[in-house]
């Protein structure tokens, strides 16, 4: 084994080569492996005494991933360094695809990046029956497009078609899928890897099929003017739909096949070049690898400084609540394979709870994520009862009832004299102080918030607020159990609206603000939308509930008045039953489904709270709409609200979907410049406070500098 991890080996006249990164529990393709990958290939060439050659890993459930982020994101990586990277990187299959013999790639595991372009080299795949195994080029969800000839290869291997919809979705596919579509050979169980792939590339040997393989991995693919046409049409469409920001990756990459498809094998390798070495270095590409980064951080985050604080061992939950969040954070645990017990006091409310979860589990049965035995199995896992005394062996409940702060003292304080002495309490509040509550609970060092983001089953964000007294250990069980049912936590200290809410409110409350001064509602949610956010703040409103948006936006103007207006319009609507979605019409109608349609009684209401119309461009509509937000994330970073940047970053990201190629909001700021933040925002300082730059902002501007400066 090299110290890069790349051994090799000949047995019986077959060549085996084995990727085992030392020290790490993945293999990823930094220059140093591929260096040495290349050297072994190179000496291969040379010899005639081969019957093949197997290309196989020594992580258990991991194959290979791509090449090193680290790399591709550094903003001082020059277009000489990426050509070299590519050409160093074009070469492993290159050389595989003229070595004398047949070659095998036995896969176990995630083979996606990087890894699935030099497999592509390989003349077969034999692939693992191991519930992790997985192939897939995932680059555009990074800002890239695969550099390593996968373009090219994928659509002589499975066609242009299936290549362009793997390469512009970025999503993997499982090995079943895999050998149907004809990027595998077969599927075996894991422990007959070996002897199969042993087994394949001596009859291929003898067969000596493996030599067409490649002659027609050379050609063009061979459409015929009105295929091609049609073909990339159809995939232009289907791109277009999806890539509503027209983020330039999945654009590239389609381009790259397009044009690259119908030529010969190194004039298309030509193409991918040209659209690929564009896009390293790109400040999309950068900020969508910072966001990848800052998710495996979260990930090993346990939530505190002191890393010999252990998490409590959590084996049955207790729910609180059998409403839409309710049902959620049961269901997400007993999918999970967590024990769970939901408590409501009225029957309907926990018979509609079960049949909730049931419908979430059924879904993700039609969709192919969960097997029909997996969801019984979730389901026995499940109990309902109206009965506070059921809760009593729970090492953990979660409250989630009606949003009134005396409501929930009162339950707390009749779960105290149930719950066992080491049992964790946690509120789903989105609004109340969890240090006051903290106050009235028996034990406040074992109570925290635990904020769930609706619908539950979608969400990956769970906010945990630690409040003034809330223990180490009671903020590391929750992180840890958060991370159990496959949610992303982040730390948060209690404060009004917390992280995302605290910050999303200005974002709300401004588009109120520009509907009173004459701005439309398309208008507003068309320049979010074209933003990158996944609606606009008009139709969140209506999604969210008018009514709640009111109760929410209260708490926050209440906290901070200085920096918010009060609306109202909003009352108005909140006042004549128009609570948006749920209740058919609030600013948008709602009448053949969640898509809202101009309603001709809301313009009549709103010209009554109009001071005038007018037209405002996309840009300023931008300004308003996201300058706000980003001085309360200042705020919140100074105030120690959260550790560091990519805390509040991540919360937007995955709890309001801020648009993950403008790294969020912090980093957002970082890549236009806080130079011109701060004159924008001195521009706009005649509408209030919330428009002020902070301290830190100036300071940071005036130094040169970003929020993440002396950070990746």
């Amino acid at each position: 084994m090299s110290e890069h991890g790349v051994s090799f080996e000949v047995l019986d006249q077959i060549a085996w080569i084995t990727l085992d990164q030392p020290g790490s529990k993945v293999n990823t393709l930094g220059r140093a492996v591929v260096e040495e990958l290349d050297r072994v290939l190179a000496a291969l060439e040379k010899r005639n005494d081969l019957v093949g050659l197997v290309l196989t890993s020594g992580k258990q459930g991991h194959f290979v991933a791509g090449a090193d982020l680290r790399e591709l994101g550094s903003p001082t990586i020059s277009p000489e360094q990426v050509k070299a990277l590519v050409d160093l990187g074009l070469s492993i299959p290159g050389r595989l695809e003229k070595l004398p013999c047949p070659t095998v790639a036995a896969i176990e595991g995630a083979c996606v990046g990087g890894g699935l372009e030099f497999v592509l080299g390989c003349d077969y795949r034999m692939l693992s029956l191991h519930p992790k195994t997985e192939l897939g080029a995932p680059e555009v969800k990074i800002g890239l497009i695969p550099g390593w000839g996968g373009t090219q290869r994928l659509s002589r291997v499975i066609g242009p078609s299936l290549a362009a919809e793997m390469t512009c979705s970025g999503d993997s596919i499982k090995a079943a899928r895999a050998r149907e579509i004809g990027l595998a050979v077969d599927l075996v169980p894991g422990e007959r890897l070996r002897s199969e792939a042993e087994a394949l590339v001596r009859w291929a040997h003898k067969d000596e099929g493996w030599k067409e393989v490649r002659r027609l991995k050379q050609q063009p693919v061979g459409l015929t003017d009105e295929q091609h046409a049609f073909t990339f049409a159809a995939a232009r469409a289907q791109l277009q739909a999806k890539n509503r920001a027209n983020l330039p990756a999945p654009i590239a990459a389609l381009e790259a096949i397009e044009k690259g498809c119908n030529l010969p094998l190194d004039d298309g390798l030509r193409i991918e070049s040209e659209r690929f070495i564009p896009l390293v270095g790109s400040p999309i590409s950068r900020n969508l690898i910072s966001v990848f980064f800052a998710t495996q951080r979260l990930q090993k985050d346990t939530g505190v400084s002191n890393p010999a604080v252990r998490p409590l061992d959590i084996g049955r939950v207790g729910v609180l609540g059998a409403g839409l969040m309710g049902s959620g954070i049961a269901g997400a645990h007993v999918r999970k394979g967590i024990p769970a017990t939901m408590l409501d006091s009225v029957p309907e409310a926990v018979d509609k709870g079960v049949a909730a979860i049931a419908k979430v589990c059924q879904g993700a049965v039609d969709a192919g994520r969960m097997k029909p035995a997996d969801m019984l199995a979730a389901l026995a896992r499940l109990s309902a009862t109206l009965r506070l005394e059921a809760l009593g062996d729970a090492d953990l409940v979660v409250e989630a009832i009606i949003e009134n702060e005396a409501s929930k003292v009162e339950m707390y304080r009749r779960l105290g004299e149930l719950l066992k002495p080491e049992a964790i309490l946690a509120s789903n509040t989105s609004t109340i102080s969890i240090s006051r509550m903290g106050k009235a609970v028996g034990r406040p060092d074992r109570f925290a918030g635990m904020h769930f983001f609706n619908p539950v089953d979608r969400m990956p964000l769970v906010e945990v607020i630690r409040g003034d007294q809330t223990s180490d250990e009671t903020v590391v069980t929750l992180v840890a159990l958060a991370k159990r049912i496959g949610k992303t936590p982040v730390v948060v200290k209690d404060c009004p609206g917390f992280l995302v809410n605290r910050i999303l409110f200005p974002y709300l409350n401004e588009s109120l603000v520009l509907l009173e001064e004459g701005a439309s509602p398309r208008a507003i949610d068309q320049a979010a939308l074209a933003f990158g956010m996944p609606m606009g703040p008009v139709t969140l409103n209506d999604v969210v509930g008018l009514d709640t948006s009111l109760y929410a936006g209260k708490v926050i103007h209440d906290a901070f008045p200085d920096r918010s207006r009060s609306s109202e319009l909003l009352a108005e609507l909140v006042k004549r039953g128009r609570l948006g979605q749920k209740s058919g019409a609030g600013f948008y109608r709602y009448e053949k489904g969640p898509k809202g349609t101009d309603d001709p009684a809301f313009a009549q209401i709103l010209a009554r709270y109009q001071k005038q119309t007018r037209t405002f461009t996309p840009e300023e509509l931008q300004d308003r709409l996201f300058l706000p937000m980003l001085t309360e994330a200042s705020r919140v970073l100074d105030e120690g609200i959260v550790r560091e940047p990519g805390d509040v970053d991540m919360g937007l990201i995955l709890g309001v979907g801020f648009p993950p190629h403008r790294g969020g909001i912090l980093r957002w700021a970082d890549s236009v410049g806080l130079n011109q933040i701060v004159e924008k925002l001195e521009k706009y300082s005649p509408l209030g406070k919330r428009f002020e730059p902070t301290d830190a902002m100036r300071r940071l501007a005036k130094s040169g500098k970003g929020f993440y400066s002396g950070q990746s």
